[in-house]
């Protein structure tokens, strides 16, 4: 699933190409959207909150959309060809004159007055790479549930939005705590609000992501995606396992010696 740092650099695209000439194609393939046309109107602006997407547009509308595991958004030039998936895979094209930006396999996708935006991201707690970003706020959240697995807290959009399952993993290696640490057991907890903001700002201008940095592919991440592989800082195999509650569980990697805490899931 993309994170933060990926949906601001989406948004980024997306406001580059789209913001200011009026659109000449708008075509919205999701049932409940068949007859919303955007055609004439301009694109103000194409804002990150989090991991969702809002594409404002004259006439007070905002185009929500989520990415999710796979969903994208990729711009083209005019004679450019389209590449980022079949064609019925297409959700949605917004085009002016100049760029053409096609949604492939968006599972959100819902036009709605800009006004009546809280009704889609309200609920997500401070913005790491956004304006209203607040690191009290951000820790009072985490510990407001003070027995809960840091991993989970983590990845929890109500409390800090802009987590996903890369940064959680590398957060908890950095920290050296085990993902399954309640989070209320973990020492300064200031410190993980400071260090998931750096690694954010860190990243956001980057093709690739790096927590290490090291600019060897191998060896740009702590852990994340190297299960059995050796740890990075001290030789042991990396350990992966689902965490989360029944129906939300996601891949988690963790190093057993240099974190600690309880260890999870025993491999079978």
């Amino acid at each position: 699933m993309p994170e933060g740092d990926t949906v601001w650099q989406t948004a980024q695209r997306l406001h580059q190409a789209l913001a200011g000439p009026p659109l000449i194609r708008s075509d919205l393939r999701v049932p409940h959207l068949a007859t919303a046309d955007l055609t004439g109107r301009r694109v103000l602006e194409v804002v990150p909150r989090g991991k969702h997407l809002l594409t404002r547009v004259e006439g007070g509308l905002t185009l929500h959309s989520h990415l999710r595991m796979d969903g994208s958004w990729q711009v083209y030039g005019p004679d450019e060809r389209w590449r980022g998936g079949p064609h019925h895979q297409i959700r949605a094209i917004l085009a002016n004159a100049a760029h053409t930006a096609v949604g492939y396999r968006l599972p959100v996708l819902e036009l709605l007055r800009t006004g009546d935006e809280d009704r889609v991201v309200g609920h997500l707690g401070p913005d790491l790479l956004g304006p209203d970003w607040d690191p009290d706020e951000a820790l009072r959240r985490l510990l407001a549930d003070p027995s809960r697995p840091l991993g989970e807290a983590l990845l929890d959009q109500r409390n800090l939005a802009g987590i996903g399952n890369v940064y959680k993993s590398e957060l908890c290696f950095l920290l050296r705590v085990s993902p399954w640490l309640p989070i209320g057991e973990v020492a300064s907890p200031e410190r993980l609000v400071a260090h998931a903001k750096k690694l954010l700002e860190a990243n956001r201008n980057r093709r690739a992501r790096v927590t290490t940095a090291e600019s060897r592919r191998d060896r740009r991440l702590w852990v994340y995606g190297r299960p059995g592989r050796p740890c990075l800082r001290c030789g042991t195999p990396v350990r992966a396992a689902d965490q989360g509650r029944a129906g939300q569980e996601r891949s988690t990697f963790w190093c057993p010696s240099c974190q600690a805490g309880p260890q999870g899931p025993v491999p079978s």
